[in-house]
């Protein structure tokens, strides 16, 4: 018999009665004959045609919630454990709760130890070389402890998910052989079936991107409720095309969570008393969703004054300001935050949003990348120095007392030392407090990878990252020595990792605030005696008299707790700069 067809027969699949088998050339093609009429048709490896659309989610095979070739149980976890082990930005982190929430239904437990784990899941991220490399010398790593297990246990599966798994699926499957199973980012539903196929002794694979998935009816598993922050993906994917970035190519084109999903999330993240909600995507305020005919307008997306796009604008749908609309009013004592978004997309309706709601942060990610238009027009940036300048000055006038971060390349394609000159100034014209900043690291597929050379040596690209960070750091401790004097409003998030006698948090505009705990701060003067008794804990909005600053933090005293309301009465009434002695002069 054919394996297939026996191993069919095995399951659900056989045939309605024995066959046997005889000597002469007859009886061997009938029965051939039969087993072909008997065994599994085609209809029995494919979904079930509907007349609802379907996400493309495997790549041999069409999946369904059942799958004819597999046991009706193979899907159940029976209590095998995951390790989940997360690489890069927030959206991964969003994509190992997604992920585990998928596992967890089907009987998967969840651990942190990779000794004890039957299954290990790196969640990794392709955005430069350097990522990359931590994956594989971690996968040569798991590999290591895998072939040191004892025989009495069940084999430990390896699995790889996320961008790296799209972009390099060929080099992990066949060339190194290190893992099990791929996911790519838009394949998370996939894991049941992946993995038991994998138990199978199989390797396994599903990396097709998908035009629709937004996983909008998955309720995340946050692992993170104790630091009274989460965050909540609202799209996906981008269509940018900067010509360095792999994005589009590993998470695929934009499309946007319904705005109802985002919404519910949201409010059983504000029932569980979490203080502050990120709003994530790729380019999260291109956000458009046009989940419903009574969004799908046909006025097109407002851009940023002197940007454009590779694609055409697309009419109708909400957008972000409506979302970001909606999202502050869920709950007006949680923290509102977003990222990662593109300048293109900062119409005056956002900025203005942004300043009138006490609970969004007036903190600004604006990815600046270069100072040199003519880096930026290489780069396919869709805006020129001069209009990103211009952007800066809008989004100071219209939300006053704003922090700004960004993220800058070193040494891309062409870059002369002119450009890299024009990237200093820059930094130090805009001042930001908080920047990401790298090398350039050439990724194929790109439009970069195809049509311009990554001619700047390496040495060269370190010595003008290193005058990157320099700069950028003298600018943030300027920034940040504004800020001595003043009080500003800190949600807590921990002990500090230093001292067990300090606290630490972070203010409107994302830096990190570090105070000591109230007990034994006896030179706290400032604080009324009524409120000294109450103990300081993470998840509590609290005032801090800030005494000192550097480029990375502010260190300061706490002076009494608070509210984002109360807060906003203090600074309306009476201290809009921020700069109060204590709570009670400024009520006074």
């Amino acid at each position: 018999k054919h394996p297939l067809i026996s191993s069919l027969q095995q399951t659900r699949m056989c045939c309605s009665k024995p066959v046997s088998l005889h000597s002469n050339k007859g009886s061997r093609v009938d029965t051939f004959k039969t087993q072909i009429a008997t065994g599994p048709k085609f209809r029995d490896f494919v979904k079930e045609s509907s007349n609802k659309k379907t996400r493309a989610i495997t790549n041999d095979l069409i999946c369904n919630d059942k799958h004819a070739y597999l046991p009706e149980d193979s899907e159940i976890g029976n209590s095998r454990t995951v390790c989940f082990e997360t690489y890069g930005c927030q959206m991964n982190v969003n994509d190992t709760e997604i992920a585990w929430s998928i596992l967890q239904k089907k009987g998967y437990q969840r651990t942190s130890d990779v000794a004890e784990a039957d299954v290990v899941l790196l969640v990794t991220c392709s955005i430069r070389e350097k990522a990359e490399q931590t994956i594989w010398n971690r996968l040569r790593q798991l590999t290591a402890i895998k072939k040191k297990r004892s025989k009495t246990r069940a084999p430990m599966k390896i699995g790889v998910l996320g961008c790296m798994a799209e972009r390099l699926k060929t080099e992990l499957l066949e060339r190194e052989k290190l893992v099990d199973v791929l996911a790519g980012p838009d394949a998370y539903r996939d894991l049941p079936r992946l993995l038991s196929v994998a138990g199978g002794g199989q390797q396994a694979s599903n990396v097709l991107l998908s035009l629709e998935e937004t996983y909008a009816d998955v309720m995340p598993v946050h692992r993170s409720l104790h630091r009274h922050g989460a965050f909540v993906s609202i799209m996906r994917g981008c269509d940018n095309m900067c010509s360095y970035c792999v994005v589009p190519f590993t998470r695929g084109r934009e499309r946007s969570r319904p705005v109802a999903s985002v919404l519910e999330e949201v409010r059983v993240l504000s029932e569980q008393g979490v203080k502050e909600v990120t709003l994530l995507g790729q380019n999260v305020n291109s956000y458009r969703d046009t989940s419903e005919r009574l969004f799908c307008g046909p006025e097109p997306s407002q851009l940023s004054r002197g940007f454009r796009t590779v694609y055409r604008a697309r009419p109708g749908g909400l957008r972000f300001a409506d979302l970001l609309d909606r999202v502050s009013l869920v709950d007006p004592e949680m923290r509102i935050r977003f990222t990662s978004p593109h300048p293109k997309d900062f119409p005056d309706e956002v900025l203005q949003l942004i300043a009138e709601r006490d609970n969004v942060c007036k903190q600004i990610h604006l990815p600046a990348q270069s100072g040199s238009s003519r880096v930026l027009g290489a780069m396919r940036r869709g805006y020129t120095r001069e209009a990103y300048l211009e952007l800066v000055e809008n989004v100071k006038r219209l939300v006053p007392g704003v922090s700004l971060s960004s993220d800058f390349i070193a040494g891309f394609c062409g870059e002369t030392e002119e450009d890299h000159l024009e990237t200093l100034s820059l930094i130090r014209e805009v001042r930001y407090n908080v920047g990401f900043l790298f090398a350039y690291s050439m990724r194929n597929k790109t439009h970069a990878f195809h049509r311009l050379q990554d001619d700047v040596p390496a040495e060269l690209k370190q010595r003008r990252l290193e005058e990157l960070i320099g700069v950028f750091r003298e600018e943030a401790a300027k920034v940040n020595a504004a800020l001595v004097g003043s009080t500003q409003l800190v949600l807590v998030e921990g002990e500090s990792k230093r001292s067990d006698q300090d606290l630490y948090g972070r203010n409107d505009g994302n830096v990190k605030v570090i105070f000591p705990r109230r007990e034994g701060s006896g030179h706290n003067t400032d604080m009324p005696t009524d409120a000294d008794a109450a103990p300081i804990n993470p998840g509590d909005y609290v005032l801090v008299k800030i005494t000192s600053a550097n480029s990375q933090s502010l260190r300061g005293h706490a002076l009494c707790h608070t509210s984002l309301r109360d807060r906003a009465i203090l600074l309306s009434d009476h201290c809009y700069d921020g700069r109060l002695a204590s709570p009670s002069q400024c009520q006074a």
